[in-house]
């Protein structure tokens, strides 16, 4: 063995445990939060840590370039020595490349790896000064890199290089859920906010017919008994029509007048009271609306359509249902939407959100037939071609769907009873799946 091999053993080597390094520290930059940065004692590390979370993508970058020189560099040596020592020259390069593949993947895949998720504030900060250090000498050569790594890509590219998209924070999600990393609810809400963003008003609102609402010209006391009856504290004021939304009234402003001058609840009007309303339109982002109303400290906001006309309320809790679950207190009604009856049958909520229904009860629903429609009152309207009354029944998947008691003003169905014939009779005996019975056909004509 040369002197000159030796050296290029030796060296190789070094380039291998300096690889190493660079591959723990892009692990631990890459996992550095502002949050854990900010827990810890004020200092030299902490600035050093800021900077890297400032700027993540440059010291990645670098990091990340530094590895794969390091890598190919070595590998190149190991590549030299073997084919002075190994003959033929096909098994040297061969033993080179297992030898090179094994060693990549242990020293420089896995344990740096492992070391810099496990340990990366202690990691980045010893590591930040180097690699910054580093990324100003190396900073042209990177940034051409990754401009021509985006011209070479078809599509949009990144100009601080590819990393992290919304689907791999979900799966590390998912991941960080089957390592009991975090809970099973914890997972869920993580999981709710990023739909929060592809969420739109129309499937959070209170819809129009559900709106409790009070005409402009009631009196104090009729407003006050309205929201002690329904238990809300913030009521739409209308006046001609429930498309003439007049503004908001809130029970404590009608306390307080009431309090200071308590022949008002009998001679002034609600209009008297009256707050602004906030109007929305029924497509915008769930996400952006809340940003909104944070913003503008209201806590209630009427939603209309694409023609002007009123489509339903939003509130705030509606809003953080969506990424914590259902909010009840114990003003709310104890009713379950689903509703287990002893002789196998279920009774489901006509409002219950098809999506919710279909996987509940294992349900395969045609995609272009529930576009437009988000419950099950819906379907049911859409399978029958006319408006449901109590006792109109429709085929599902194995269900008969049946409508049930009538409520509110519009006498609207409110519940519908789910039975499975399949298990009183042969399915053939059963009704077509998308025809309504005769007797149902003969009730909705009438």
């Amino acid at each position: 063995m040369s002197a000159a091999d030796i050296r290029a053993d030796i060296l190789a080597v070094v380039l291998v445990l300096l690889a190493a390094l660079l591959a723990a520290a892009e692990s631990a930059f890459a996992r550095v939060s502002a949050a854990s940065v900010a827990e810890l004692p004020h200092g030299g590390r902490v600035d050093r840590l800021n900077r890297v979370v400032a700027d993540r993508a440059r010291y990645v970058n670098v990091a990340l370039f530094g590895q794969i020189g390091l890598q190919i560099t070595a590998v190149v040596l190991v590549t030299r020595v073997a084919l002075d020592r190994i003959e033929p020259g096909g098994l040297a390069v061969l033993v080179s490349a297992v030898v090179m593949l094994l060693v990549s993947f242990v020293l420089l895949g896995v344990a740096p790896r492992t070391l810099g998720r496990q340990h990366a504030l202690g990691v980045a900060g010893v590591a930040a000064a180097p690699v910054g250090l580093l990324a100003v000498v190396l900073a042209p050569i990177t940034q051409g890199l990754i401009l021509l790594g985006n011209a070479l890509t078809p599509g949009r590219g990144f100009r601080e290089g590819p990393f992290s998209s919304e689907a791999e924070l979900r799966e590390l999600v998912d991941l960080a859920g089957r390592d009991e990393v975090i809970e099973d609810q914890e997972r869920e809400m993580i999981h709710s906010v990023f739909e929060l963003g592809d969420t739109l008003v129309r499937e959070v609102m209170v819809p129009r017919p559900d709106m409790v609402v009070i005409e402009a010209g009631k009196t104090l006391r009729q407003a006050q008994s309205l929201a002690l009856r329904s238990g809300f504290s913030r009521i739409p004021v209308v006046g001609e029509n429930m498309d003439d939304i007049r503004g908001i009234v809130y029970l404590k402003d009608v306390s307080r007048r009431v309090f200071e001058y308590h022949a008002a609840e009998s001679t002034e009007r609600v209009e008297s009271v009256l707050r602004p309303a906030t109007f929305v339109p029924d497509s915008k982002p769930v996400d952006e609306l809340l940003r909104e109303m944070q913003a503008q400290r209201i806590h209630v906001a009427v939603v209309v359509d694409e023609y002007g006309g009123t489509a339903g309320l939003v509130t705030i809790e509606d809003i953080l249902e969506e990424i914590v679950g259902e909010i009840t207190d114990e003003y709310d009604s104890a009713r379950a939407e689903v509703e287990e009856l002893p002789d196998g049958d279920v009774r489901v909520s006509a409002r219950m959100n098809l999506e919710d229904f279909a996987e509940r009860f294992a349900v395969v629903l045609d995609e272009d037939e529930i576009e437009d429609i988000d419950t099950v009152g819906g379907l049911l309207a859409r399978r029958l071609g006319k408006v449901p009354i109590p006792g109109s029944s429709v085929r599902l998947d194995g269900w008969t769907l049946t409508a049930e008691s009538q409520q509110g003003r519009r006498n609207r169905i409110g519940t519908v009873l789910l039975h499975r014939p399949a298990r009183d009779q042969p399915p053939s005996a059963a009704p077509d799946a998308a025809t309504p019975t005769a007797e149902t056909a003969d009730a909705a004509d009438a």
